[in-house]
């Protein structure tokens, strides 16, 4: 089967039909994902309790949340933090700008975009901290921007705990990944 590519731009994509299916715009292609599996929402839960208990202060988004970039650039993160006084700002139904920490969990069809356009993007944008994290080999990867390019902070086991410059806080993994 050959899947048909919807190109379109930032205010065409913002005229679609509200929705709770993941649908994105990256690089001007609409991407429309089936429902993530159950793995993957039980770590966006576990993932919001914890940041929810480390954030010192702004708000935490899930998907979907509208991110707007540029034109041609409209990613739904799992996670979103925006800090007081961000450089990301809350624009009635989305959010402009880069927030300052994402965290993306694997799906099956995400894997490659998250690891490679999605890091590009986030990294051009200036999203200070990006976390990406695998459910089936249970661990976290997150990368940290210094003078505008991501540098791999670790990557970090369910049993591991590690310093988030960004949240200036220890991050401990330990009972967040689910069988």
């Amino acid at each position: 089967m050959v899947q048909e590519r919807t190109r379109m731009t930032a205010d065409e994509f913002f005229q679609l039909p509200e929705t709770t299916q993941p649908t994105e715009l990256i690089d001007g292609e609409l991407i429309v994902s089936p429902a993530p599996i159950l793995q993957h929402q039980l770590l966006v839960a576990n993932f919001h309790l914890l940041l929810a208990r480390l954030i010192p202060n702004g708000l935490i988004f899930l998907s979907p949340t509208d991110v707007y970039f540029d034109e041609t650039n409209v990613p739904q993160p799992d996670i979103s933090w925006v800090a007081e006084n961000s450089l990301c700002v809350l624009a009635g139904k989305r959010l402009e700008g880069p927030p300052d920490l994402i965290l993306e969990i694997f799906s099956p069809g995400t894997a490659k975009r998250d690891k490679q356009d999605k890091f590009k993007l986030y990294e051009k944008h200036g999203v200070r901290e990006y976390w990406m994290v695998d459910p089936i080999q249970q661990y976290l990867e997150a990368w940290v921007l210094v003078d505008g390019r991501y540098s791999l902070l670790g990557v970090y086991g369910a049993d591991d705990i590690f310093d988030s410059p960004v949240l200036g806080k220890v991050v401990s993994l330990n009972s967040i990944f689910v069988s």
